[in-house]
């Protein structure tokens, strides 16, 4: 008998289920927990002024933040690490938008496989996505040394930044169908998998994935406050 495949669900976590980004709560917790110094959050002073004022692009920002989480976890200790992770998952948990909230409780009630796919690193994604009922996740790997210390280089780095091939790749692995599949992202970083499905959509997406989905004619979804606009 031919084997049935279930149908996948895939979600940008930063900014489409979570209300926030990962990395940068996690960045502020190891500040706050001592593990990186008070003068990291310098490296990315300036690009958090420009956009928090609307002079400069959020993805300046982040890319601040990348950098100041590369270059201060460099030492850091992976049990002390995945301690502060763990408390940041569970604090944050319930931090999330209600469209895509209950998008992914109600595919995941009708059988799909939902599946994360994040540029923050792979366990703190793992720890939030695992509270939300996700099956499988893919984020940052950050390389250890012997002594169980990040070294701060990233294994996996060129393939994590094509979210096409990392997509196709659980669909084969997990034996999964692109019938009926449903893709949600916020940015153009996640165009690459919106193309491979059946029912994208672009929720609260930035200008450059706004384009995107309107030339495709995608669905898009802005959640602002209490209200939930279907455009």
């Amino acid at each position: 008998m031919k084997e049935k495949r279930r149908k996948v669900a895939v979600f940008d976590i930063d900014g489409t289920l979570f209300r926030s980004s990962l990395l940068i709560e996690i960045v502020e917790a190891l500040i706050q927990g001592g593990l990186f110094p008070a003068r990291a959050r310098g490296v990315y002073a300036k690009e958090y002024d420009q956009w928090l004022n609307r002079k400069g692009e959020y993805d300046a920002y982040i890319m601040g933040v990348v950098r100041a989480f590369r270059r201060h976890i460099r030492g850091v200790r992976r049990k002390d690490f995945v301690r502060i992770a763990r408390a940041v998952a569970l604090f944050h948990k319930n931090r999330v938008y209600r469209f895509t909230r209950d998008l992914a409780v109600s595919l995941r009630k009708k059988g799909y496989f939902l599946l994360a796919i994040s540029l923050s690193p792979k366990f703190i994604v793992q720890e939030f996505a695992k509270t939300r009922g996700f099956h499988k996740i893919y984020g940052f790997i950050y390389e250890l040394d012997t002594r169980d210390r990040f070294t701060g280089g990233v294994l996996y780095e060129n393939e994590m930044y094509d979210k096409s091939k990392i997509f196709m790749r659980a669909v084969q692995k997990e034996h999964l169908t692109l019938r009926g599949s449903v893709g949600v992202g916020d940015s153009e970083s996640d165009v690459a998998f919106l193309k491979l499905v059946q029912h994208p959509i672009a929720f609260n997406p930035n200008r450059a994935l706004y384009r995107e989905a309107k030339r495709r004619k995608w669905k898009i979804v802005v959640e602002r406050k209490n209200v939930i606009y279907h455009i």
